[in-house]
């Protein structure tokens, strides 16, 4: 039997910290480093984080019908389940807790550590990511409203400080030689391999524009705040991450960005010396608090969903008397610490991007499918711009996968066979559940 849940319920401003948290974490600070070794314009650079931000505005606006049409906490899992079979559902959810959260939430750690140990070169980078998730851990698992606070306000300093670095960075940046308006063949590299695989990097800089879906239960008002979250906190960080990207490239030379994870530190070096590029690093290692935080919130009620609907996994359902699903975040937190301990950044980078890619390209393709099973559903919101915007996604998005799948086997291919483990873990659980009828 469950605990009785808290009444708190989550407002627009608590939904789009989270989004925006979500959002606005490793993959800025890290993945330009990666892009730059196979593109080196500026106009298609900037394009890329142009088309992700379009990418997810698409997935946003499609999401937003979903949300209000089926307002429960689990997001894909939900959703999935619903419109195609449990086990789809399942699968999703499975990932959503092995990977959506628990690979992030360690990605993020992982670069606050590698950030930290640049500042402070006594730190041991893997003993602080492993506190830092501990600790925040043990907050979230004490309250939601605790959480919920800590969340806007991390989230609201994050924010101020990056719109600064953007303002600051843009008047005492020495201009690099690098151009941001089309060059000949500029064109063609929009179309390329390298361009798509590229995408997928940028596409986890903005995985979590549907973080407030997983807490769909708890958000006050769903159907009404839900998609207004979704595209607020999603055109907020497009912005961001143009103004962040043309900074970074405006102010360091390219040589220096390649292949580097520390971007951020590289450009404030540049811009503001060793001294000031310790103190940005530095700051940059406290934002990244923002994101693991919002993470460590919304994961554990995927799994919490899960457990509710499969009586395998019941146990994973329980909730505190303040209604936080305490066993789930556990859970999450564990597989963190794997992550944490036993994978390089880059393979949990490429690993993660494929396998969340996929899940949110079948939700999509969901918007259309519910629409032609049950076109009597009430939906409070419909996807504006439909059927272009979700077309443009699934579009986008599948480019992507593809190219991914093509150049990027050994990491896709870990993907799927953690989709084939889930496969297992489901009929298990269901096995379990018929016996103890």
């Amino acid at each position: 039997m469950t605990s009785p849940v808290s009444t708190y319920k989550i407002n627009f401003t608590t939904g789009v910290a989270i989004v925006v948290a979500n959002m606005v974490g490793t993959g800025v600070f890290t993945s330009l480093g990666f892009q730059v070794v196979d593109i080196q314009s500026g106009f298609v650079l900037l394009a890329l984080w142009a088309v992700g931000g379009l990418i997810a505005l698409c997935g946003a606006l499609s999401y937003g019908e979903l949300a209000a049409a089926l307002p429960r906490s689990g997001g894909e899992y939900h959703y999935l389940s619903q419109i195609y079979h449990p086990v789809v559902g399942f699968l999703s959810g499975w990932v959503s807790a092995t990977v959506g959260f628990a690979a992030p939430t360690a990605l993020a750690a992982m670069a606050l550590g590698s950030y930290a140990a640049n500042v402070w070169p006594g730190i041991e980078p893997k003993v602080l990511s492993i506190m830092v998730v501990l600790l925040l851990t043990a907050v979230h698992a004490t309250s939601t409203r605790a959480g919920s606070r800590l969340q806007v306000f991390v989230t609201v300093v994050k924010v101020m400080v990056l719109v600064a670095f953007i303002g600051v960075g843009v008047a005492v940046a020495v201009p690099q030689p690098i151009r941001f308006i089309p060059q000949p063949g500029d064109w063609h590299l929009l179309l390329s391999p390298a361009f798509a695989v590229s995408l997928i990097y940028v596409s986890y800089a903005y995985s979590g524009w549907n973080a407030a879906v997983y807490l769909a239960g708890e958000v006050a008002e769903p159907q009404r705040n839900l998609p207004r979250i979704l595209l607020t906190g999603t055109s907020i960080v497009l912005l961001l991450y143009i103004g962040l990207n043309f900074v970074f490239l405006y102010a360091a030379p390219l040589t220096k960005l390649k292949g580097q994870v520390e971007v951020g530190f590289v450009v404030a070096n540049q811009l503001f010396g060793s001294t000031g590029g310790r103190f940005m690093g530095g700051l940059i290692a406290v934002l990244l608090i923002s994101t693991i935080s919002s993470m460590i919130f919304a994961g554990p009620r995927i799994v919490q969903v899960m457990g509710e609907d499969l009586s395998g996994l019941r146990s994973l359902a329980v909730v505190s008397n303040a209604g936080v699903p305490v066993r789930a975040m556990l859970l999450q937190t564990g597989l963190t610490l794997l992550f944490i301990l036993a994978s390089s950044f880059q393979q949990v980078l490429v690993y993660a991007g494929f396998v969340l890619n996929l899940f949110t390209f079948l939700t999509v393709l969901g918007l259309f499918v519910l629409r032609w099973r049950q076109p009597h559903l009430p939906r409070p919101y419909r996807a504006w711009g439909y059927p272009f915007t979700p077309l443009l996604f699934l579009l986008l998005s599948g480019w992507t996968l593809f190219y991914l799948l093509r150049d990027q086997p050994t990491e896709s291919l870990y993907g799927l066979l953690t989709l084939l483990g889930g496969v297992g873990i489901y009929f298990l659980s269901r096995r379990q559940s018929t016996t103890t009828v």
